[in-house]
């Protein structure tokens, strides 16, 4: 791993906490006597970067569990570097607990970050997640802050073992316990599943939402290079904690920010990574977020784009076979980079302070069944696919890498639940009107609706289809869905039913197509019909009455803008950039020196 240094340095007087900590006056005094109430001497902290570790941990936080201790290898290594180094606990999303879904709670937790960069003497900041929604809600608001920043990924759990059997998060979940309920495994095997899947700290370990993110975060730059692959319990892991810690120290000297790091070209780069690893469906609507918030437009047609050209060569579950700690053996993130080739856009720049191609030149491939060479892929091409139509005006999204190939194209007459609780209590029936060709559709399960957009969109199969040997079949919700879950379930579908969209004006019995080749997502009913359905449609009664909820059903945009809240948008076209010229070996890599950042409150 080669990290750049540059010779372009900010002195002492531009940091950032000079303004709380070097000048001399009444505020400066009680900043320091109050330092000095916690045991720092001046020699701490004076003339130094001061860099908020910013934490995730909690005691409910089961991917974290380690942070305790890595956040102090990450203080080790700022301490090293001749930085000062605060912790700051910022809201934890953990992912298993969190209820009734903590993508409610994603943009609480960017707007946390955010404002506590703002408000506090900092010059930089450390960002510790790795659980689904921690690692675009530090991202988000890190990159909203544009304080100079890099991201520490939690890394994925060891395998999981049952009986000699290895198990994945969240996939083998699913599996077994449509097994379970079609009576083909006991309740005691059952247990002996559920002690078994989750053994050491760290997130999913199967190609879920949590790897796809944090994989993506390093395709971004944002990340030390490699750091994303390793497991969380390996020793590298703590090694790479250190040398985050260090890193950041440089970062402020050279003032390198997340601004000089994003463009539409880096964003291409996770897009293209998220495709060649069969990533989580969760990534469009975060990344669209992520770059929203550097002022980047990137849309779902992009992902769209990319798709079609991307082969699949992560062969990691729910699409393929294998696990994170098999994908880390195998050479990692840096060796599938290096064989996407030409679809990477080396020249971009990274927090290492230098290029993405420098970061992964001379990885090599060492287990070619688990990352597939381009000229033997998991799949062609359509990791993902968005779909658009009648039904989905504004988009859905499907991977069709993880569904039965029987279903790509299917037409198939609808089932139709008005909100999880109906689904919950009906599914199951005996007397439910359903069959292998029907489409189950679940409503009110979108970003103002559910409320949040919970991951429900693996919608269950109902018992008696599954005691007849069926296990997968054509769902359809404005939900999000597990990157862990699999089966042909379209997802995303904007604009949400709760909000009128055309999916509210289903009814039972209406025949839906799909074809995923051809994107097409239809309801075969005619424009006169919806039109008269909607004009009879009653707008719901909202899920909030106060608190934090009520502030997201007013802002929250619809999935295929991200999921954001409307007012903390950039302005789209105001972060986006040129791509830098490649980066020759006679040229010297210097970051922006530039010391603005957003625009924050001057507090002197």
């Amino acid at each position: 791993m080669e990290i750049s240094v540059s010779s372009n340095r900010k002195t002492s007087e531009q940091l950032r906490s000079y303004r709380w900590y070097g000048v001399n006056d009444l505020r400066s005094f009680g900043h320091r006597s109050r330092t000095a109430q916690m045991g720092y001497h001046p020699s701490d902290y004076m003339g130094k970067p001061v860099i908020a570790v910013v934490n995730t941990w909690s005691e409910i936080n089961s991917c974290h569990t380690h942070f305790k201790q890595r956040v102090e290898e990450v203080k080790r290594g700022i301490w090293q570097a001749g930085g000062f180094p605060v912790e700051m606990p910022v809201m934890t999303l953990a992912e298993p607990f969190q209820k009734p879904t903590t993508m409610l709670y994603r943009n609480f937790l960017a707007m946390e970050t955010e404002e506590l960069l703002k408000s506090y003497p900092f010059d930089g900041c450390v960002l510790m997640g790795g659980c689904d929604k921690t690692t675009p809600g530090l991202l988000m608001g890190a990159i909203s802050m544009d304080l100079p920043a890099i991201y520490l990924p939690a890394g994925p759990m060891l395998r999981g073992n049952w009986n000699g059997r290895t198990l994945g998060s969240g996939s083998d979940t699913w599996k077994y316990w449509a097994e379970l309920r079609a009576g083909k495994i006991t309740e005691e095997e059952w247990k002996g599943i559920e002690s078994g899947i989750a053994r050491s700290p760290g997130h999913c370990m199967t190609m879920g939402t949590a790897s796809t993110m944090t994989s993506a975060t390093e395709a971004l730059g944002l990340t030390l290079s490699g750091f994303s692959s390793i497991p969380a319990v390996d020793s590298r892991h703590a090694q790479f904690a250190s040398l985050t810690g260090q890193r950041i120290v440089e970062m402020v000297w050279i003032d390198q920010k997340p601004s000089d790091i994003l463009t539409a070209q880096s964003f291409d780069n996770a897009v293209t990574t998220v495709l060649a690893m069969s990533g989580s469906t969760n990534a469009i609507v975060h990344l669209v977020a992520v770059a929203r918030r550097a002022g980047i437009d990137l849309t779902t047609a992009r992902f769209d784009e990319l798709a079609r050209i991307t082969p699949g060569l992560g062969n990691l579950r729910p699409a393929g076979q294998y696990l994170m700690e098999d994908f880390f053996y195998a050479g990692g993130l840096r060796a599938l980079l290096v064989e996407l080739g030409e679809l990477i856009d080396g020249s971009q720049m990274t927090v290492n302070g230098t290029t993405l191609g420098e970061n992964i030149a001379g990885a090599e491939i060492f287990d070619d069944d688990v990352i597939r060479k381009r000229s033997n892929p998991l799949v062609a091409s359509d990791g993902l696919a968005v779909l658009t139509g009648n039904l989905a005006p504004d988009g859905a999204v499907i991977k069709p890498a993880a569904m039965e190939a029987h279903l790509q194209k299917h037409r198939g007459p609808a089932v139709v639940f008005k909100d999880y609780a109906d689904m919950a209590a009906r599914i199951d029936s005996e007397e439910l009107d359903v069959t292998a060709d029907s489409v189950i559709v679940l409503q009110h399960a979108g970003p103002v609706g559910a409320p949040g957009m919970p991951e429900w969109g693996q919608l269950p199969i109902p018992q008696k289809l599954l005691k007849q040997g069926v296990r997968d079949m054509l769902r359809i919700s404005d939900a999000r869905m597990s990157g862990t879950s699999y089966g042909a379930c379209v997802l995303h579908v904007a604009p949400e039913s709760f909000v009128g969209g055309p999916l509210a004006l289903v009814k039972d019995g209406d025949m839906i197509e799909m074809d995923v080749h051809s994107r097409r997502l239809h309801l075969e009913v005619s424009d006169a019909e919806l039109v008269a359905r909607k004009a009879a449609w009653q707008p719901p009664k909202r899920p909030f009455e106060r608190g934090f909820g009520v502030m997201h059903q007013l802002h929250v945009t619809q999935a295929n803008k991200g999921c954001d809240f409307d007012f903390l948008e950039e302005p789209v076209g105001a972060g986006a950039q040129q791509a830098p010229a490649p980066v020759t070996q006679t040229e010297q890599t210097v970051p922006s020196t530039s010391s603005t950042t957003r625009t924050e409150p001057d507090i002197h």
